[in-house]
Formats: structure tokens, C-alpha cells, sequence
């Protein structure tokens, strides 16, 4: 069986907002998906942990082939090193943010559920219709 979800890069230390650790993610839609995690205040000297899941809008994704490409005006450009996609400021668009997460395995389970029902849509949609 054919994976959903594909790791492409892990860092401890990244650009973005957190101190955590920042996973990046392709899909078969050829996007860039980013979890990671920060604390946030419930009330004063009490924090919780929240989980982040975002979209990278400066790469696109080839499932197939996976080569990570660099994108300019939506137009693609050439391929590039998993390494990049965490860069000085980043342009990403954030899709949800979920406090009642215990790890991140649930997030990329997450992830993974997400990258299921596109695999499962593009092959209803490719079914020829009798």
C-alpha cells in the first residue's frame, strides 16, 4: 500500500513562531503541510499546548516523483532541497489550530486522515461513469 503522507523534513529548530520541534509534510495534492506545536495561556502561570497545522505556499510537491519544487507566482521553477522549505520567513497559510491534541503522533494522524480522503476523491473522480 502506497503512502498518504510523506515526511520530508524535520527540524528542532526552525523559523517559525515555536521552540518545538516543526514537521513538513507532502500529500498527493502537491502541497506542503507543517505541524508544529506552541504554548499558549489558559490564565495566569498556566500554559497549555496547542498544535498547528499549516500550508506552505512557496513549494509545490510531486507525490510521484517526490522532488520538492520551488514555486514563483504559482508558476514552477526547479527543484530543490527537502532542507529549504524551513526559511526565513516564511509564507504559510494557517488551517487549523486544535488544543485537544496529546501528541504528535494524533496530529499526523491528523494529517494522515486528511491525505486519505484526497486520495479517495481523486480516485472517485477519475472512475469512468457507466
Amino acid at each position: 500500500m502506497k503512502p498518504t503522507v510523506l515526511l520530508i523534513h524535520k527540524t528542532f529548530t526552525s523559523y517559525l513562531p515555536t521552540s518545538l520541534p516543526v514537521s513538513f509534510y507532502g500529500l498527493p495534492d502537491g502541497n506542503i503541510y507543517i505541524i508544529y506545536s506552541r504554548f499558549y495561556e489558559i490564565d495566569f502561570d498556566h500554559s497549555g499546548l496547542e498544535f498547528v497545522f499549516a500550508r506552505h505556499e512557496e513549494f509545490y510537491y510531486n507525490f510521484e516523483t517526490q522532488k520538492l519544487i520551488l514555486l514563483d507566482n504559482a508558476e514552477e521553477l526547479y527543484p530543490v532541497a527537502f532542507e529549504l522549505v524551513d526559511k526565513p520567513v516564511p509564507k504559510i497559510k494557517i488551517i487549523k489550530v486544535s488544543r485537544n491534541l496529546q501528541s504528535y503522533n494524533e496530529a499526523q494522524l491528523i494529517l494522515d486522515e486528511m491525505a486519505s480522503k484526497m486520495t479517495r476523491n481523486s480516485s472517485e473522480t477519475l472512475e469512468p461513469v457507466i
